[in-house]
């Protein structure tokens, strides 16, 4: 099964309302790391990718590319410009897609990754989102019958994604001061790219 870009906008409608429901949950997340703020900032950057329209452009990279910048003009923070630079890579290796397959759904999800380590100058390990997407992008290369298995799979991977960052020592950004302390807490940016990867069960699955 393919889905057009008709999916892709409503995709981030999906992830809008999911971070908008749990907006109080990564403030409280983050106010124990951070200054409390990445709850607003991943609302306002996803309503602000919902709100572009892709009116006559069929071209799902062009497409993904605009709401990526849309995302970091809206929420020019640390992570509004990570999830930024991960759609914008994203985007741009699905450029002249017109319909997104199994295949196509990989290469975002590689992309994306690629966008976000980049970007963050991060690894796994570190106590960021990169522990929820990389494992999420490994779940892609194995051989699923269709689209909907390959994301059931990768959201039963991105669940436990946030709880295993308890466990690790922060590493980047303001949560890095913390560092023996961070211990035990659930990362707040891995629990975003939970709810991202739950808009794209949603959406795709």
């Amino acid at each position: 099964m393919a889905f057009g870009i008709a999916a892709v906008s409503d995709l981030f409608r999906s992830v809008e309302k999911k971070m908008q429901e749990n907006r109080d949950l990564i403030i409280e997340l983050d106010s124990r790391l951070g200054d409390g703020d990445l709850g607003l900032t991943m609302t306002g950057a996803f309503a602000a990718a919902a709100a572009l329209s892709p009116g006559d452009e069929k071209d799902i990279g062009k497409y993904l590319a605009k709401a990526g910048l849309a995302m970091n003009n809206a929420a020019p923070s640390t992570m509004g410009t990570l999830m930024a630079s991960g759609f914008m890579r994203g985007g741009k290796a699905l450029r002249g897609v017109e319909e997104i397959f199994l295949d196509g759904l990989r290469s975002f999800f590689h992309a994306f990754l690629e966008g976000l380590m980049e970007r963050g100058k991060s690894v796994r390990g570190e106590k960021t989102i990169i522990d929820v997407i990389g494992p999420v992008s490994d779940s892609f290369d194995i051989e699923y019958p269709d689209m909907a298995t390959a994301l059931n799979a990768a959201l039963e991977t991105a669940e436990a994604g946030p709880d295993a960052t308890k466990d690790m020592l922060a590493c980047r950004g303001r949560a890095a001061y913390y560092q023996e302390q961070s211990l035990g807490h659930q990362d707040p940016g891995a629990t975003a790219g939970l709810f991202l990867v739950q808009g794209f069960a949603e959406v795709f699955g």
